[in-house]
């Protein structure tokens, strides 16, 4: 699958399955900094949609502007990531059989434009990130939001993004009713093999079994 909006690289999985974990890299990186997901996670049943945010960064590329002038970018690609949600759906793949991954830009992304979709997923996953605007997103955000499962994860030496906002960030969404899982790493602005990988592997897996759990039971509620 093939995405018109962005460019993107698609992983198509070993066994035939629409599960899929949608990627959406850093500032600077590109779909192929996160070509390792696949063998790293080992999911034979899974297709990867690996997207580029659309500014040239560069050798990579960027989703938004640097501080203090995020804004536009942040509207612009919000747009443009549900624009990519309809191509996907288009192609025959529910957003509910998905996990949406995003690191350092792409966590914020996923905050900013899952926070308020209606669209549900099987798994909200941000790594080494923040949020633009907490409050604002407190205040836009979707009931969708409130009850999907999510992840944010971020080192406490991350030389990058600190620590300490990231966390205030997290817990003010928390207390705004958005059911974050926090977990912290002793790691920079980074993913952690050793630790936090093995984590990232257990809890998309525990996303997909839940998620057919509740669509076998939305099935049987209509019989």
């Amino acid at each position: 699958m093939k995405t018109q909006i962005l460019k993107s690289e698609w992983i198509a999985s070993e066994a035939a399955s629409k599960k899929l974990i949608i990627v959406l890299h850093g500032r600077g990186d590109s779909p192929a900094g996160f070509r390792w997901m696949p063998g790293a996670l080992g999911f034979p049943d899974v297709n990867y949609l690996l997207l580029a945010a659309p500014d040239r960064y560069y050798t990579g590329y960027s989703w938004y502007d640097l501080p203090p002038n995020q804004g536009p970018g942040i509207e612009r690609s919000r747009s443009l990531i549900d624009t990519v949600m309809g191509e996907i759906i288009a192609h025959g793949y529910r957003t509910e059989d998905a996990v949406l991954f995003g690191f350092s830009q792409g966590c914020l992304m996923i905050l900013e434009w899952a926070g308020r979709t209606h669209h549900r997923f099987a798994g909200l996953i941000g790594i080494s990130g923040y949020c633009y605007d907490a409050e604002r997103l407190g205040r836009d955000m979707s009931e969708t939001a409130r009850h999907a499962k999510w992840l944010i994860t971020h080192g406490t030496i991350d030389e990058t993004l600190a620590y300490d906002v990231t966390e205030k960030q997290v817990q003010y969404l928390i207390k705004a009713g958005l059911p974050i899982e926090w977990k912290s790493y002793q790691k920079g602005h980074t993913i952690d093999d050793a630790d936090e990988v093995p984590m990232l592997r257990r809890w998309i897996a525990s996303a997909f079994e839940f998620a057919a759990i509740s669509a076998g039971s939305a099935l049987g509620s209509r019989h």
